[in-house]
């Protein structure tokens, strides 16, 4: 008589065993209706799943994140279905779960077409409505490796054979379509409610470049209709705001082909926001007590065997390059510099802490298919920093650092976060006493800004606990930008060390922290956030002067001239185009604040202002137009003027 305790705590009693289905009914025909799943004693199982004994049960619906991750995996199990019954002669290969959706990798002779895609998904369509039942049967490895190459499925047979011979595989069957998956399935294609297919890409089999190419075909879930319809705005939202588009129209930065993939030209106006970026950056950084730091581009190959990247990071490095009989490396983080400083001389506890900031331009070997404009790159500037501490000074040095974080992402326009506290992995290197005085560190100084975080025990890195701020965006994106990690593994592989109080040597602890993560991608993050309306003091050009005649061409210029040499970058349009054409286009170019000059405004000595959405803000004097730009560009990104 199996006793089944609910999430509320209640209890029911059975005479017999009993599945997840019908535990679900028990308790009510609209949840037996729509459970995907069940939970029994912390383990995520199909709803066909029997209870034998007593067992904490809970079912799994589509309102779950365990339940909405099942309905896209079980989609993606559909499209699969779906590719087979149209083109049978097409392979299927894996069809993971990924953020917002899923995809699946097919081997197939052609190119599939648009046509095709909105084929696949009037069948998959199809295949839903009719409901049918999704079963789970248990095969031995070899069995199924069999199995799959009678059906013709060799890429899934390759697979299979890469499992341990004595491990038992489930496969799970909808109709006339098997595929092998761990599961749980929802337990009928009717389930499958609400989908859409997106797009078509190149993959790699096994994500080998060397290896045959494949297709991509990804899709998106939801539990219902309300809900893929929102996340379909929002993705033609993200479109809009696709910086790649904008970068191009208002001329900001390139990716050439001839240079190579993932390496970023920035463009005179592009150039002119990253200077303000980078001027900002550093008077931050100094009014918050660091010192700037410049190294070098690379380094000989022994010192990231040392630091341990040749073991870890390997794959994300360039091949070494030959010089004077020693093999020299390029760069992908700037820690291991940062330490060498450090250890140029032995260091006093008086002099802790130290902190060291630099905007560091590193290279990473990121595969082509991974290259997303300027978010995913193979060169990049890094927002690093390192501050070198005693254990006694850890939280205050992270709350300092916390400060200056939540500070610079409110200038640039951002104040909604989730932060993450990631703890102590299964392997990790430092002792047991000081990953505790850590983690408790970095709690202490989370909850001393009053910051709510979500713990992820066990998901620190292996040389320390780790604080990690994702901001959220104008349309509700969120992007991991900002990080704080402490490290433990570098002070030991260096053998740093300062004189305590006591005259014996210690160790320092290591903070790794980057604010906007890289100066590319955090440029892609602002274009997508501001869609390019930037705010004035980002703006590549705050203020365009125009004229209506020509007879006001000289004082157009001359005040030009005035507001230039005022600090603000303002550009005169004296082309001999009727005014309201030339409004629309820099309206269309974003520019924040448009100035004319007709006979009037000369004759008083005045300018017409108005804001890139429309707004008359009336007429002002140079020097009041000047006061003016002054005050928008002081508010930073925290008060916008609304476009």
């Amino acid at each position: 008589m199996p006793v089944i305790t609910l999430p509320d705590g209640s209890q029911r009693s059975f005479d017999a065993p009993i599945t997840v289905a019908e535990l679900a009914a028990d308790i009510g025909p609209g949840l037996a209706k729509a459970a995907v799943a069940g939970r029994v004693d912390g383990r995520l199982v199909d709803t066909s799943h029997r209870i034998e004994g007593d067992a904490e049960a809970a079912i799994v619906t589509g309102r779950d994140e365990d339940g909405l991750e099942i309905i896209r995996h079980s989609t993606a199990h559909l499209l699969a279905q779906a590719v087979k019954q149209l083109f049978p002669s097409a392979q299927v290969t894996i069809g993971p779960v990924i953020e917002d959706g899923f995809y699946y990798d097919f081997a197939f002779d052609r190119a599939f077409t648009p046509e095709d895609l909105a084929a696949i998904e009037q069948r998959m369509a199809e295949l839903a409505e009719a409901d049918q039942p999704v079963h789970r049967e248990v095969m031995g490895r070899d069995e199924a490796v069999a199995f799959f190459r009678g059906m013709g499925e060799e890429y899934k047979a390759r697979i299979i054979e890469d499992i341990p011979a004595e491990e038992t595989l489930s496969i799970y069957g909808q109709g006339d379509f098997k595929d092998l998956c761990r599961g749980p399935h929802v337990p009928r294609t009717g389930l499958l409610k609400a989908f859409k297919l997106t797009k078509v890409a190149g993959a790699y089999w096994r994500g080998d470049a060397r290896n045959e190419q494949l297709q991509r075909i990804y899709g998106t879930a939801w539990p219902d209709a309300k809900q893929l319809k929102a996340y379909l705005t929002r993705l033609e939202e993200a479109e809009k705001r696709d910086h790649r588009r904008i970068g191009r129209d208002m001329d900001l930065f390139s990716i050439q082909d001839d240079a190579g993939g993932g390496l970023v030209f920035w463009h005179p106006r592009g150039a002119r926001i990253r200077r303000v970026m980078e001027d900002y950056w550093r008077e931050q950084h100094t009014k918050h007590g660091y010192e700037l730091l410049f190294t070098p581009h690379i380094a000989l190959e022994d010192l990231w065997h040392t630091s341990g990247h040749t073991d870890f990071y390997r794959e994300s490095m360039y091949k070494p390059m030959e010089e004077d009989g020693q093999p020299y490396q390029l760069k992908p983080m700037n820690c291991p510099f940062h330490v060498l400083v450090y250890k140029d001389r032995l260091r006093s506890y008086r002099e802790l802490p130290m902190r060291w900031a630099e905007l560091g331009t590193v290279y990473r070997h990121e595969m082509s298919g991974a290259l997303h404009g300027l978010m995913r790159v193979r060169g990049f500037t890094q927002d690093d920093a390192h501050v070198f501490c005693r254990e006694e000074q850890i939280e205050a040095e992270v709350l300092r650092v916390l400060d200056l974080t939540l500070e610079m992402l409110g200038d640039f326009g951002f104040t909604q976060f989730e932060v993450n506290l990631s703890t102590r992995p299964e392997k990790a290197v430092g002792s047991d006493e000081i990953w505790d005085k850590a983690t408790v560190a970095l709690k202490g100084a989370l909850e001393r800004k009053g910051l709510e975080y979500i713990l992820d025990a066990g998901g620190g890195a292996f040389y320390g606990p780790k604080i990690d701020l994702k901001i959220e965006d104008a349309i509700g994106r969120k992007w991991q930008c900002s990080t704080i990690q402490l490290d433990f593994n570098l002070p030991e592989r260096f053998d740093m060390e300062y004189v305590a109080a006591s005259g014996e040597r210690r160790r320092p602890i290591m903070i790794h922290r980057a604010l906007l993560g890289s100066l590319e991608r955090f440029f892609g993050i602002l274009i997508e956030h501001y869609e390019g309306r930037f705010p004035a003091w980002l703006a590549p050009v705050q203020a365009m002067v125009m004229n209506i005649t020509d007879r006001q061409a000289e004082y157009v210029e001359s005040a030009v001239k005035t507001l230039v040499n005022q600090g603000f970058r303002v550009e005169a349009d004296l082309r001999n185009e009727k005014i309201g054409f030339k409004i629309r286009e820099h309206t269309v170019q974003k520019v924040p604040f448009l100035l004319v000059a007709g006979d009037r405004e000369v004759e008083a000595g005045l300018l017409a202002v108005r804001s890139r959405s429309g707004e008359d803000l009336g007429s002002m004097s140079i020097d009041q137009v000047g006061n003016f730009l002054a005050a928008e560009v002081a508010k930073r990104g925290r008060s916008v003027m609304e476009d």
